[in-house]
């Protein structure tokens, strides 16, 4: 395990006596010549700053549905989600977008790294598009605290599968986010970079208190978590 150092707690005024996160009786339905499919029904649930939350569920339950719609990315068609207070779907698409870039990280299981930018260049560019201040000496700082301090400057076409989602992570956790969203982070690397991989995660999370949400079906990784929250065919069947 590498030692991480505690970071500088973010900047981003948070009332600290409400739930960092609040999934409100959400529902995602969606209708075609069909008829209506239920996607998610009456999902509902708190969290708070500095858990790890695991979502669990086996293929097609409805997680990764739930997690866009935790995001802000899709809409549901009943209830709402609020970041830090605020309610995300009483704002239009572009003040959704300002709240992700202000309080939210992501790690995909395709790593959605660019490929014309070295790992440097990819972490930097999350802080340069928040106009945070010292891009580079904080992108750099994060690429050596998860091991990468030898391949800043190497594009991710040389980069293992590990070592991508090595970047992923320092370029998600750079920014401090209050709530990081990860999408199975280990599902496309072998057994032992994703357990380094988890490793890193919740380090980062302990240092930097940040609230981290996983959609898994790997029951090894939802165990590593404090809580789980389980998903069957759209609905919420289990909180612990």
């Amino acid at each position: 395990m590498i030692f991480i150092p505690r970071l500088r707690p973010s900047a981003i005024p948070i009332n600290m006596t409400k739930p960092i996160l609040e999934v409100a009786h959400v529902s995602k339905s969606v209708t075609d010549a069909t008829g209506t499919l239920d996607i998610l029904r009456d999902i509902d649930f708190q969290l708070a700053r500095g858990e790890t939350v695991a979502i669990v569920g086996a293929s097609g339950s409805g997680k990764s549905t739930l997690l866009s719609i935790m995001a802000g990315l899709d809409t549901p068609t009943h209830g709402t989600v609020r970041l830090a207070g605020e309610d995300l779907f009483a704002r239009d698409e572009d003040a959704r977008a300002a709240m992700r870039a202000q309080y939210m990280g992501f790690v995909f299981q395709s790593f959605q790294l660019l490929g014309s930018l070295t790992a440097l260049e990819n972490v930097m560019l999350a802080l340069e598009l928040g106009g945070r201040p010292r891009a580079r000496e904080n992108a750099r700082s994060m690429l050596e605290r998860v091991g990468l301090g030898e391949r800043l400057h190497h594009y991710p076409r040389v980069l293992s599968g590990g070592e991508q989602q090595r970047v992923a992570l320092a370029r998600a956790f750079v920014v401090q986010p209050a709530v990081l969203l990860a999408d199975e982070p280990t599902g496309s690397l072998d057994k032992a970079s994703g357990e380094r991989v988890m490793a890193l995660m919740m380090d980062l999370n302990q240092a930097t208190d940040t609230t981290l949400v996983l959609v898994t079906h790997d029951a090894a990784i939802s165990q590593r978590c404090q809580r789980r929250i389980a998903i069957e065919a759209g609905a919420q069947v289990a909180v612990g």
